[in-house]
């Protein structure tokens, strides 16, 4: 169990290193097994073709033999003989081969019929031979000495061929063997190699897929951290390196969005000083007459004077409030508050920069809250209101921002539509992509709906795009809808 634990825990390199050491371990031993049977098997082979030798030089022996005892022919008794020499030398061949098998025994019993058939054949080569009808011997030893040589004749052709069956029987089976171990070392050798391959995808494919989608959500502006695996491995390493680098780029994400905040506060200063300069000059109007009138004692005018110097003073402190809400830098919170308060107060920030000729029009059910942060949703349709002022290029036009629910998803769907110029298919991928801007050199940054595409992600929402060249776009907001978001007593 302790060494099992101590695998586990072996970074990846190490088990890599010690699966492949254990592969080519098992492979030498495999060969070294196989290299071993087949030198058996080559040995066994010379030995059959000797034993084949033999075999032909005792059934030679014999033939010559019977014609010998037939016909007793001084040649067929001198080709006995040669051949009876030649299976002594060929045996001779058989001895050192057969000290590394199992046939010594078999060799050697073989050389002492070889001998003793030989002694027979010679005795009988010196006796007298008288003969009767058809050369057969009519001498008592004769005859003894013949049923002793076909006796050990018979016996050398069974001792041969046995040998030569037993040492084929010996390749055979040693053939088989080898078949079934080579089978099993296959089997073993796939099992293995399941194993490492599951070791793999699980230690190694498996947490770069995640890893691929994450840095996939990460361009969609989801900053969500990876679970950290305890493997204690360089998987480990990886993932906690990623978390620290999802960490630092989430912190320049918010970094971009306030710069992009700076960016549209510079834009939107001539408007606000321009909003700001009718109340001022409505309060120095009624101060003026206030004070040409104030000798008069009319004290309901004088009130009618300061309370419009009230509201115009609350008018310019409300776009100033505005403006610092807006370029405060907060924490991502979510609050429950109307949605229609959210998009009232980015179309009143962007309200002067919108030419004479172009209308805002606003269909947003006002007892319609969602879960929210106002502040980081008025950035979005600032910068969807932003893209569709610049996309009509041609006053008259329009913008539309609606919204509605849709029960069956539980999810609030609101619409930001112009009538502008359209966007190209070529382009219409990639105007989420961060940089990426269609508007003149100095216009744009190309951040602006990366940004708005992360802070709806943030949302646990999504946002989409639809155009076409010449007849306008329209961006689809899609954010989830709660039952207690809903005020006391409404159903949604």
């Amino acid at each position: 169990m302790a060494i099992g634990r101590n695998l586990l825990h072996l970074n990846i390199r190490q088990k890599v290193i010690i699966g492949l050491t254990t592969g080519i371990l098992a492979i030498g031993f495999i060969g070294a097994i196989s290299y071993y049977y087949l030198h058996r098997i080559e040995l066994k082979q010379h030995v059959v073709e000797i034993a084949d030798d033999l075999r032909d030089n005792v059934l030679e022996m014999r033939r010559y033999e019977k014609n010998y005892l037939l016909y007793g022919s001084a040649d067929d008794l001198k080709e006995n003989q040669r051949y009876t020499q030649q299976a002594l030398e060929v045996h001779a061949k058989l001895v050192p081969e057969g000290k590394n098998l199992k046939v010594e025994s078999q060799i050697n019993l073989l050389k002492q019929e070889l001998l003793a058939y030989s002694k027979i054949m010679t005795e009988m080569a010196l006796s007298p031979r008288p003969t009767g009808e058809r050369g057969h011997s009519r001498n008592p030893r004769l005859e003894e000495l013949e049923e002793q040589l076909r006796g050990r004749g018979k016996k050398l052709v069974d001792l041969a061929q046995q040998l030569v069956a037993f040492e084929r029987q010996r390749i055979l089976e040693i053939i088989q063997t080898l078949k079934t171990q080579l089978v099993s070392a296959i089997v073993l050798f796939l099992l293995f190699g399941g194993f490492l391959a599951l070791i793999v995808s699980y230690k190694i494919i498996r947490p770069l897929r995640v890893i691929e989608g994450t840095t996939k959500r990460i361009a969609q502006g989801n900053f969500k951290p990876l679970p950290v695996w305890d493997t204690r491995d360089e998987t480990q390493q990886v993932v906690e390196a990623f978390n620290r680098m999802v960490a630092e780029l989430e912190k320049r994400q918010d970094q971009l969005v306030q710069s992009k905040k700076m960016s549209s506060l510079g834009v939107l200063t001539a408007g606000i000083a321009h909003q700001l300069n009718n109340p001022l000059n409505n309060i120095s109007t009624s101060c003026q007459i206030l004070l040409e009138e104030v000798d008069r004692g009319d004290t309901e005018f004088a009130k009618k004077m300061l309370t419009n110097v009230e509201q115009e003073v609350n008018r310019a402190r409300d776009i100033v409030k505005g403006l610092l809400e807006f370029s405060r830098v907060r924490e991502f919170a979510l609050k429950v508050v109307p949605l229609e308060d959210v998009v009232s107060r980015a179309v009143k920030l962007i309200s002067s920069q919108v030419p004479p000729g172009i209308d805002i029009v606003q269909e947003i059910p006002w007892d319609l809250v969602l879960s929210i942060d106002p502040q980081r949703l008025q950035e979005v349709f600032l910068n969807l209101l932003e893209n569709a002022i610049h996309s009509i290029k041609e006053p008259p036009g329009e913008i539309k921002i609606a919204a509605r629910m849709d029960q069956a998803h539980q999810e609030a769907i609101i619409t930001v539509e112009d009538t502008g110029k359209g966007i190209s298919q070529e382009t219409l991928d990639r105007v989420f992509d961060p940089f990426f801007t269609t508007k003149e050199v100095g216009l744009g940054t190309g951040l602006g709906l990366s940004i708005a595409y992360g802070i709806v992600e943030k949302h646990q929402g999504a946002i989409s795009v639809e155009s076409k060249l010449g007849e306008g776009t329209r961006f689809t907001i899609r954010l989830p809808y709660r039952q207690a978001d809903a005020p006391e007593g409404q159903t949604p």
